[in-house]
């Protein structure tokens, strides 16, 4: 019998629990370190009591940036053989956690499936579920279905749920007064948007969040407080609608922490690049610290296509100051649902920028690997640098394809190779290069 409901309980409490002991030891830290940081909420260990095949892993700015790989069927795209095979190439290549955003079919087998057999970290936007899981029309459900679909959710084993429980009657007066270029783009923050025009009705989420806060203390959910108003273009970003949002959110985060439910906190979306460190300085300031988990940012609005790229260079400046979870972007954002191979790329895009901000934070262990990659290039050790690529798959096979003359060369120099000449010339051998 646990003496204690969520994991922020437990470190309250002072209780070590398994998850946080295991932490502490991926994360470099002693328990002694870690078990403040999540009794305040500046860590989550997003552990549901019931998805008991779970490797647990810790959110937080001074931990390791992980990062988090969306999917899901639709009515377009219907295989879940396929999204399944997504989710082991998502682990194996290290996400840490894994979103499905089904917006078709019975989505209970396969969130059961992801709860019993996915070692991530397991998340979902239950309003879009609501939909589905009743198949009636959107303004026909009441406050008590949206919230019977957490319930759900919880009892499934789902790990951390998307709640955009910051939406309020107050945002219809703000999209229709301040003209944003792009209104709403989150699809969660949409359909409560409409569902509140439509009913006249207060954002179930919002009013009942006391209830939502049981249920996830029930179960031990983390709570991603959704950003139903993050800029979905350069225009909006760092608009009134997203700041004052962020502030409700900062309320709703203290409230979750008074029934030691853990939250995370969504944030942008599009942004220029010289307002992302100060984006992410506001929101530490207004939500105490909470970890913040961001999509992107995205830092042009002109890269269909390869929108992993502008999410990369966001992402890696968003975590370096402060972000602390990084929702990956494929290169077919606004254009279609990803296949594998548009997972792959999103999942390496974001663990690059993930590292380097890691690096730039100076975590620690983040450098080991490149050390010992600039020790393997030195010595021309090519066995060594796949041993310490990301895609090490990839680069083997650009290096095969494109073959060198000599094996202590490359394709592109030769032997007017940097380091092959260095090597020789401080071990005062002949350099031999006609």
């Amino acid at each position: 019998m646990r003496d204690y409901a969520t994991q922020m309980e437990a470190a309250r409490k002072g209780i070590v629990t398994e998850p946080l002991r295991s932490v502490a030891e991926k994360e470099r830290m002693t328990v002694e370190e870690l078990l403040p940081l999540v009794a305040e909420g500046k860590v989550v260990i997003c552990a549901n009591k019931n998805h008991k095949c779970i490797d647990p892993q810790g959110i937080g700015s001074m931990l390791k940036t992980k990062i988090n790989v969306n999917l899901g069927i639709s009515r377009d795209c219907k295989d879940y053989n396929v999204e399944m095979e997504k989710v082991m190439q998502a682990v194996n290549m290290g996400a840490e956690a894994i979103m499905d955003l089904s917006s078709h079919g019975n989505t209970i087998p396969f969130r059961r499936k992801l709860t019993s057999e996915c070692p991530a970290m397991i998340g979902t936007v239950p309003v879009y579920d609501s939909v589905i899981h009743y198949q009636r029309d959107l303004d026909t459900l009441t406050a008590k279905d949206f919230i019977d679909v957490v319930r759900l959710h919880a009892q499934d084993g789902v790990d951390f749920v998307t709640l955009h429980c910051g939406l309020t009657r107050k945002t219809i007066d703000q999209i229709r007064k301040h003209k944003r270029k792009m209104n709403i783009v989150s699809r969660g923050g949409s359909l409560i948007f409409a569902w509140m025009c439509m009913t006249g009705n207060e954002n179930p989420f919002y009013e009942y969040y006391d209830e939502i806060l049981d249920i996830c203390r029930e179960y031990d959910v983390t709570i991603s407080l959704g950003d139903a108003c993050r800029p979905g273009c350069l225009a909006d970003a760092s608009d009134v609608c997203q700041i004052e949002e962020l502030v409700r959110l900062g309320e709703l985060t203290k409230r979750a922490w008074e029934k030691d439910v853990q939250v995370m906190v969504e944030g942008p979306g599009h942004m220029p690049i010289d307002q992302i460190a100060a984006n992410m300085k506001i929101q530490q300031t207004i939500c105490n610290g909470a970890p913040f988990y961001v999509l992107g940012p995205l830092v042009t609005d002109i890269a269909p296509g390869y929108d992993h790229i502008t999410a990369a260079i966001g992402g890696s400046i968003a975590a370096a100051a402060g972000a602390a979870f990084l929702c990956y972007v494929t290169p077919a954002e606004h254009l279609a649902l990803p296949n594998l191979d548009d997972v792959k790329q999103g999942i390496i895009a974001s663990k690059i920028a993930a590292h380097a901000a890691d690096i730039a934070k100076g975590i620690r262990g983040s450098r080991e690997r490149d050390d010992r990659m600039a020790d393997a290039r030195r010595e021309l050790d090519w066995e060594a640098q796949w041993e310490c690529a990301i895609d090490p798959e990839t680069a083997k096979a650009i290096r095969e394809d494109r073959k060198p003359e000599h094996d202590d060369t490359c394709s592109m120099c030769g032997k007017f190779c940097a380091v092959r000449s260095m090597n020789k010339a401080l071990a005062g051998e002949h350099i031999d290069i006609l």
